[in-house]
């Protein structure tokens, strides 16, 4: 099953990318010329591949990454570096980890992350060769989740300095405070089932905020629904917080898995949960799993949040854990 943006205007000889990306930028802030652009994706304008396999005139361009950086840049007259990042789906959480390190650095006083991902026929065939897919709707956290969902989407991230951020009078919606990447080194697709890669990123991402596992309002979990990586998630959390019950979420049983987009798109909801104080529900969770009851609600909860702790894995191992603060100066 998958979660799909209908209403993109396709192209024969035009990846769904660009309308993709010109949605998520149709009303942008005022962004800096000199911004420093980080793109986050798996596979890019991966649909043209299958185009290109059966002989249509697709652009092969689309297939390459730093073409949509390229785009990106063009629309936004953006003058600064650019890169891109493809971590797996821990791709934009990796890049917002990056953007904060680069202007901690003083190599840019301003970072725009722009992550997107597609559901295409190449990326649905592969986790249906792997097993992961549910034949409904995905439960994370269930005791009864049976795989994943796709789903495709894209976000922009905005991160600058202090005094960047007053020199054009902008007021953060939220602070990144802390921000970690590990790798497991065990498997090519499987995560490690003790969590020990994934509770290393928190932990130093808990380092680098310079607080403790107790400041931590709630979590915002990779939450696939796939058992090896719900499994390896609450074992992680265990290793790090102990017997602290810290509300747990995911929303992928509501959008879908996007891939790449995964990280930014949830560090959006991150800085919504705590500006309005509540904790998003975990769609399709019926029969928590064991360790999760009683921390994890397939209905929204209302409280004061200070700090989110977002966490994402993806393949080959990467993990990418991220604290999210309330904003301000």
């Amino acid at each position: 099953m998958a979660s799909c943006i209908n209403d993109l205007d396709a192209s024969p000889l035009r990846s769904l990318i660009y309308p993709l990306i010109d949605r998520v930028l149709k009303n942008p802030c005022i962004i800096p010329p000199d911004t420093f652009l980080i793109t986050a994706s798996t596979k890019a304008g991966i649909d043209k591949l299958s185009g290109s396999n059966r002989g249509n005139k697709d652009k092969y361009a689309d297939c390459l990454q730093p073409s949509v950086g390229d785009y990106i840049s063009k629309r936004l007259s953006l003058k600064g570096e650019s890169l891109h990042i493809s971590a797996a789906c821990a791709s934009s959480a990796v890049a917002l980890a990056k953007g904060a390190s680069i202007i901690e650095r003083g190599r840019a006083d301003s970072v725009l992350v722009c992550c997107y991902d597609l559901v295409t026929e190449f990326i649905f065939s592969g986790f249906c060769a792997l097993q992961a897919m549910s034949p409904t709707a995905c439960k994370p956290f269930d005791k009864k989740r049976k795989g994943m969902s796709l789903g495709e989407g894209a976000a922009t991230l905005l991160i600058m300095n202090e005094k960047k951020a007053r020199k054009f009078n902008k007021k953060p919606i939220g602070i990144l405070k802390g921000w970690a990447v590990t790798n497991d080194a065990t498997h090519i697709t499987r995560p490690d089932s003790e969590g020990y890669g994934l509770a290393m990123a928190i932990e130093r991402a808990l380092n680098k905020a310079g607080i403790d596992a107790e400041s931590i309002s709630a979590i915002c979990a990779h939450g696939t629904g796939t058992y090896h990586n719900d499994a390896m998630e609450i074992a992680s959390y265990k290793r790090v917080f102990g017997k602290n019950r810290i509300p747990l979420f995911s929303v992928k049983g509501a959008i879908g898995h996007t891939l790449g987009a995964a990280g930014g798109i949830e560090a959006a909801i991150c800085l919504k949960s705590i500006m309005h104080g509540i904790i998003p529900p975990t769609t399709g969770l019926s029969d928590p799993e064991h360790d999760t009851e009683g921390v994890i609600s397939s209905r929204p909860v209302k409280r004061g949040l200070t700090h989110i702790l977002s966490t994402n894995s993806g393949f080959s191992g990467v993990n990418a854990a991220l604290i999210i603060g309330k904003g301000e100066y």
